[in-house]
């Protein structure tokens, strides 16, 4: 993405769990026996789900929050060479789902009112907005924004993985006198918000744990008993041979039209279902063993991410 600001966005929330434990590294280890449950609810609404992963990642809104953060340290990196940069205007909502929308689709279809007005249409009826452009850069800014010069070997470019080891990397380019960073200022922005020291814990290492939780609680066999209760729920309203919630789209052909009639219909049933086998109640509370347990597993990393969570809000508090 050597054009763009390399700005850390929501969609990060909705990459398959290899691609996030790729990032992070393996967090995986022997699963062992399955995790005794706490308490299982009766069909609670997603917005009450709190799960221990919920500590430590971002909400939406805290997201976009940061991805604003993280331009205005573009926008000051790229003044300091004499360039007014404000990057592309977010199409983000103004403030973002909050805490209680976290795992509203963790489950698939879940919220009976929601179904029936919006089927799978996870925009509510609002439809996807575009992808802002990002702006056109002449070939000295953008020799700034990225640390090489246009049209140069995409991944050549002088690097670091943290501010720390920054200071000792010699990107090869000047621009008004000055050394550009390593990697450009895309990549001193990332390493100012979520890299700053050599001990600085992978950013998308609490996505590839709750990942990994969630990839242990599809193959638990109290899930799959709920999911074999649900897929016969299913067939007798009309739509056989669907195995799990995430298959329902696929199966049923609704890529195009997740929010018409079609799609209506089988969103009423799919959560009609899943409230007459308590899928939710039974899945957050396996989903939340799990959770724990991993949690207890990488205690030490996570005390140190969380540290370094707040001291991102703190930062971003300056910032703004």
């Amino acid at each position: 993405m050597r054009n763009g600001t390399r700005l850390r966005t929501t969609a990060l929330a909705a990459l398959p769990a290899a691609a996030l434990l790729a990032g992070c590294g393996s967090v995986a280890g022997a699963v062992g026996a399955e995790p005794k449950l706490g308490p299982v609810e009766v069909n609670p609404p997603t917005a009450a789900l709190a799960l221990p992963m919920d500590a430590y990642t971002d909400t939406e809104a805290e997201s976009i929050r940061m991805g604003q953060v993280q331009q205005r340290l573009l926008s000051r990196c790229m003044a300091r060479y004499g360039f007014a940069y404000e990057g592309p205007k977010s199409s983000e909502p103004a403030g973002g789902r909050g805490p209680e929308d976290r795992h509203r689709n963790l489950f698939g279809a879940a919220d009976l009112a929601y179904a029936a007005a919006y089927g799978y249409d996870p925009t509510g009826g609002e439809g996807s907005a575009a992808k802002p452009a990002a702006p056109e850069l002449s070939d000295s800014a953008y020799a700034v924004m990225n640390g090489e010069q246009r049209g140069a070997p995409g991944g050549r470019a002088p690097d670091a993985m943290n501010e720390e080891e920054a200071a000792a990397v010699d990107s090869g380019l000047t621009a008004g006198g000055q050394k550009v960073p390593a990697g450009g200022c895309g990549r001193e922005a990332y390493r100012k918000l979520y890299a700053p020291t050599k001990d600085s814990v992978d950013l998308l290492f609490t996505f590839g744990l709750a990942a990994e939780a969630h990839d242990r609680s599809k193959n638990d066999s109290r899930v799959l008993a709920v999911l074999e209760k649900w897929s016969a729920c299913m067939g007798r309203s009309g739509y056989s041979g669907i195995k799990t919630p995430y298959d329902v789209i696929e199966e049923l052909g609704l890529q195009s039209e997740q929010g018409g009639p079609k799609a209506v219909n089988a969103a009423k049933a799919d959560v009609a279902c899943k409230h007459e086998v308590n899928l939710v109640g039974v899945w957050g509370a396996v989903e939340k063993a799990h959770q724990e347990r991993l949690v207890e597993e990488h205690a030490e990393t996570l005390a140190l991410y969380k540290a370094q969570r707040e001291a991102r809000f703190r930062l971003a508090a300056a910032v703004a």
